[in-house]
């Protein structure tokens, strides 16, 4: 939080609205974020489409979510040790990496999830 926020009159819309200018500052940045935002776009659009289950909705939406809260935490990470050092180090090296790892874990998991729920909906017409 800034210490700008003292004389405002509603710090949790503050905080609300940092989020949300984190968020954006994300999209805009990295490269990776607008990648998911599409697919994120192209997930939804099929469940609307396959007019998919309650539950099925559930895994996809969680799975949008968590993609895009591990990738703003790597992005995060990623500020944060460009910040503490412009030199080469091998454990900001290790951090970026690893952080790096999760969101690819996460990513394959994600996909895995999609093609579970998505494949029987786009082979039904070929049974």
């Amino acid at each position: 939080m800034d210490s700008l926020d003292k004389g405002k009159k509603n710090p949790i819309l503050s905080s609300f609205s940092y989020a949300v200018i984190g968020i954006l500052t994300a999209i805009k940045a990295e490269r990776n974020m607008r990648f998911h935002l599409i697919s994120s776009l192209i997930a939804i659009g099929l469940s609307i489409y396959f007019s998919i289950t309650k539950i099925e909705w559930l895994f996809i939406l969680f799975a949008i979510g968590g993609m895009f809260a591990l990738e703003l935490i790597n992005t995060a990470i990623e500020r944060v040790v460009d910040l503490v050092t412009t030199e080469y180090h091998p454990f900001a090296k290790q951090a970026k990496d690893i952080a790096a790892g999760a969101v690819f874990i996460y990513a394959i998991l994600s996909a895995i999830a999609g093609i579970l729920i998505f494949m029987p909906y786009v082979l039904k017409p070929f049974q």
